[in-house]
Parts: C-alpha cells; sequence; structure tokens
C-alpha cells in the first residue's frame, strides 16, 4: 500500500523543500539584533527541526533546517551560540517578550 507510506525526503519539511533563503533571512536577524542566541527545536510529528533566534530583548524568530548539524555548522559560522531547546527550555526574556507585544495597543 504505496499511499500511506510517509518516508522522509532529505531536505524537505512539513511538506515543502528547505529554502536557502530561510538561512539568509536567519543571518539578516543575527545581523540587525544584539545578543542573539539560536536554540534547536526537535523535529516532531508535525514540524522539521527548526533554528529559533532570540534576541537580547526577548524578539524571536524561527525557520526551518535540514539537521541540528546544519543548524549548529550555521550558528557556528556566524559565532552565534546555540543550544538545544529541550535541555535549556525556552529563555524568559522571549516569553517576556510575548507577553508584552499581547499587552500591546494595537
Amino acid at each position: 500500500m504505496a499511499w500511506f507510506r510517509r518516508g522522509s525526503k532529505p531536505g524537505r519539511a512539513a511538506g515543502r523543500p528547505v529554502d536557502r533563503a530561510d538561512l539568509e533571512y536567519l543571518a539578516e536577524f543575527v545581523r540587525t539584533r544584539r545578543g542573539v542566541e539560536a536554540f534547536i527545536e526537535p523535529r516532531t510529528t508535525v514540524t522539521e527541526t527548526t533554528v529559533l533566534l532570540v534576541a537580547h530583548d526577548g524578539e524571536w524568530t524561527r525557520r526551518r533546517t535540514e539537521s541540528p548539524e546544519i543548524a549548529r555548522r550555521w550558528a557556528h559560522g556566524l559565532s552565534v551560540p546555540i543550544y538545544d531547546v529541550r535541555l535549556l527550555g525556552y529563555p524568559q526574556r522571549m516569553r517576556d517578550y510575548n507577553e508584552r507585544q499581547k499587552h500591546r495597543p494595537l
């Protein structure tokens, strides 16, 4: 029954290819913010591995990546500290930023 096979194709994430533009977007985030740290978020049944970037003020963004190893190489290439979110959790400044955004006037 070929329909039920859900083999993963390299370089694909949640039904679409991982785009080099994603890594370029993340690099731009690093260049335009202070104190950025990277966090590897593990693959789930819904999403592939992602890289979460959190700036000094808690502003954050995330994009897909092919693997944790590629994320680590990318971060080391930009001299960005990188952590495993399963080991450290999400930084408090990110949660604080999200809370501030909820109460921000439109």
